[in-house]
């Protein structure tokens, strides 16, 4: 279930095998370059400063008196959604407008600029652009290494029974109260599809088995990828795990889309819908541009863009 935030980890996806060339951008999960920093090193320092939430890494052993400093500006990464235009049809893929582009690099400044300590050694980081590279980093002063972000990678089943599709309504914030697919944060060490199999148990306790990668989703805004396969109940058994209210199989003429959780699970139903339809599953691969400002309640606030059926 999304409801953690994961400081270290790889992101990836099917596309990049299938798609060439492919670029997923994002930013979320914190990871250590042991690349240092020469002393004659040039630095160009942006100039802008803004401020987000911090949270706290729970795995790290402190070895300075800065850990809880550094606790405490850790950027986290909020468990939803976050911010996108008017809705499209599925077949409509034009190009992210330049203001989301630009809030997206924004964001991605402002959480740099809260790293203010080094995961590595609890050393204070001094913030800039290091040679040969384009992006602001935070880049430690005692032991020279640079804290890098990458994007979080969730991984869900849409379970397909008897003509209907399995829904969870989610027992946890955000959105709770309101119908997802299972679905979570992958963890260190297992595969996309082994991870999406785990959350459907989860949160469904359902015996699931993979048949086929159905869509990647990337969200750029907020740093997530989403991997969602199909596929199927191994025994006709299900019901709410501890991060849900209920589970229900819905027909598909009767899924709830204005009662969804997020706007992933809208635009991988409505793509699942529209090829159920067309007497063909394809495999799928779009950006969600999601409007700046918008929360996680607005699911409609999206554009697909870069929309390819494979």
């Amino acid at each position: 279930m999304l409801k953690s935030v994961h400081l270290f980890g790889c992101s990836s996806g099917f596309v990049s095998n299938l798609l060439k060339p492919n670029s997923i951008v994002g930013f979320s999960l914190t990871s250590i370059s042991s690349k240092r920093l020469s002393a004659s090193s040039s630095l160009s320092c942006s100039s802008s400063i803004l401020s987000c939430s911090s949270s706290a890494s729970l795995f790290l052993a402190p070895r300075t008196g800065s850990f809880k400093a550094f606790c405490g500006s850790t950027c986290s990464e909020a468990n939803q959604e976050g911010t996108s235009s008017s809705p499209l049809s599925m077949s409509e893929s034009p190009p992210p407008s330049s203001s989301t582009v630009v809030h997206s690099s924004s964001l991605m400044q402002e959480k740099i600029r809260n790293i203010r300590f080094c995961q590595w050694c609890g050393g204070q980081t001094k913030h800039g652009i290091p040679d040969g590279e384009e992006k602001l980093r935070a880049i430690c002063t005692v032991c020279g290494r640079i804290t890098y972000q990458n994007p979080k990678m969730v991984v869900g089943c849409l379970i397909h029974h008897e003509n209907k599709v399995l829904l969870c309504r989610r027992k946890i914030e955000p959105s709770y109260g309101l119908w997802t697919l299972p679905a979570g944060y992958l963890e260190i060490g297992e595969s996309a599809a082994d991870g999406a199999i785990r959350e459907t148990l989860e949160e469904a306790n359902a015996e699931v088995e993979v048949t086929s990668p159905f869509a990647q989703l990337d969200i750029p805004l907020i740093g997530q990828t989403y991997i969602i396969f199909v596929g199927k109940l191994k025994k006709p058994h299900f019901s709410p795990g501890p991060e849900s209210l209920e589970c229900r199989l819905f027909p598909l003429d009767d899924i709830p889309f204005d009662s969804l959780a997020f706007s992933s699970m809208l635009v991988t139903l409505r793509l699942y819908v529209e090829d159920v339809k067309a007497g063909r599953t394809t495999f799928h691969y779009g950006t969600i541009n999601k409007r700046p400002g918008t929360g996680a309640s607005d699911i409609h606030a999206y554009t697909l863009d870069y929309h390819l059926r494979l």
